[in-house]
């Protein structure tokens, strides 16, 4: 018998930990590790990111992943949607010629980059990250997604931290979050 959506949540939230003052003082870091420790809680998260892209954007083209947490979700989603993943990381980590963006973090600043040709103009893309906190990360996806003319379906994350309003810096982009503290 399958697990409802309810008793999924609930083995992800588990494993969950916080570690207070991390990586800097003020910082309550959520740490996954446990959630891909167990094979079942890894399962739950697939599976309920998978359900909603099926419900929701069936006609998605390629799921991309944020340097380096989304590479652990995203291949799996992708795989299991029939479709291909592609990375966006931190500055000077990708080869061949590249497009960037930087932004700010919750605890400082970065710059993210795309390969130039990872993605065709106007495909229907998803992008997904382990947590949304002020929202720097996915902003600069999602400008790098402009710049290659992809159409951004939607972001997901497992896990929202809704008092920072992350969510906020994303818009127009629609937020799928599993979990929100």
């Amino acid at each position: 018998m399958e697990e409802t959506r309810e008793k999924k949540l609930e083995r992800i939230v588990q494993r969950i930990r916080s570690f207070p003052d991390f990586p800097s003082k003020g910082i309550l870091f959520k740490d996954i590790c446990p959630v891909l420790k167990d094979p079942e809680a890894l399962t739950a998260v697939i599976d309920l990111f998978e359900q909603h892209v099926r419900q929701t954007y069936p006609q998605v083209e390629l799921i991309v992943g944020l340097d380096a947490r989304g590479f652990l979700f995203g291949p799996l989603l992708a795989q299991r949607l029939g479709v291909g993943f592609v990375l966006i990381r931190k500055k000077g980590k990708l080869p061949g010629p590249t497009q960037s963006v930087g932004y700010t973090l919750e605890y400082g600043m970065a710059e993210a980059e795309i390969q130039e040709d990872a993605i065709d103009a106007g495909q229907k893309v998803i992008i997904i990250d382990d947590l949304l906190a002020t929202g720097g990360t996915l902003y600069a996806a999602c400008e790098l997604l402009k710049k290659q003319s992809a159409e951004v379906l939607g972001c997901m994350v497992l896990i929202e931290l809704k008092d920072l309003n992350g969510a906020e810096r994303v818009k127009p982009s629609p937020l799928f979050s599993l979990i929100q503290y």
